[in-house]
């Protein structure tokens, strides 16, 4: 009788090996990470994996795409729907920003996934930022409005919050910029009575994240 592993389609076995993949990348780092590591840990054997990928390059591309990549379509119909401003940014983000967020967010080897990508992956890596910046011009409706709210979305990971607290910034920031204009800009009762509760994040180690490795959103240039 055939092996569970035997009957399974290419597609599912190339979906197991990608998330067991980012597991290893996350928790060991790309260098410490075998096509060896990758199989034993996937339960599929070293020559399935290499008739689905050429090498360890190739798996790290492809975690990518299956990870991230897979969002963008999503993402673009969402910002483009009739939703209103708030619920399609609000969807945006969860799926482009704090979803992969929750990801990475606590794992040891984060800090590093950023500088792999740039180093490997450079034009996934554009690209990424390219659809989340295209999704908050067309919910936004203003090119330098996406362009500021981007920056400010930037300042919400400065200290390598968790994700608990990424999401309840990140929704104080869409607040502000889907608000009506009299709010947005400063009237009487503009500002909320309380911001997001703090516990829980990292305070800012000296010489600031990146001198500690903590992971760096992949949205951010």
């Amino acid at each position: 009788m055939a092996s569970s592993h035997l009957r399974e389609g290419i597609g599912t076995r190339r979906s197991r090996i990608l998330r067991t993949a980012l597991e290893c990348f996350l928790n060991f780092g790309y260098q410490k990470s075998s096509i060896d590591d990758i199989a034993r840990r996937s339960g599929i054997a070293r020559t399935l994996v290499y008739r689905i990928f050429r090498n360890k390059e190739d798996v790290f591309a492809a975690v990518f795409e299956q990870w991230l990549a897979s969002r963008h379509p999503a993402a673009r119909a969402v910002a483009a729907s009739g939703a209103s401003a708030g619920e399609r940014l609000s969807a945006v983000m969860e799926l482009l920003v704090i979803a992969p967020w929750r990801d990475m967010a606590g794992a040891p080897m984060a800090g590093q996934y950023y500088e792999i990508c740039r180093r490997l992956i450079p034009e996934h890596l554009d690209n990424h930022r390219h659809v989340l910046r295209r999704c908050t011009q067309t919910v936004l409706g203003d090119e330098l409005a996406a362009d500021v709210f981007l920056l400010s979305l930037d300042g919400l990971f400065a200290n390598a919050p968790t994700a608990d607290a990424v999401q309840a910034r990140v929704k104080l920031l869409i607040d502000r910029f889907t608000a009506p204009p009299a709010l947005r800009f400063g009237s009487p009762g503009a500002m909320p009575e309380r911001f997001p509760d703090r516990r829980g994040t990292t305070p800012i180690p000296p010489g600031g994240p990146r001198s500690q490795g903590l992971p760096r959103p992949l949205h951010r240039p």
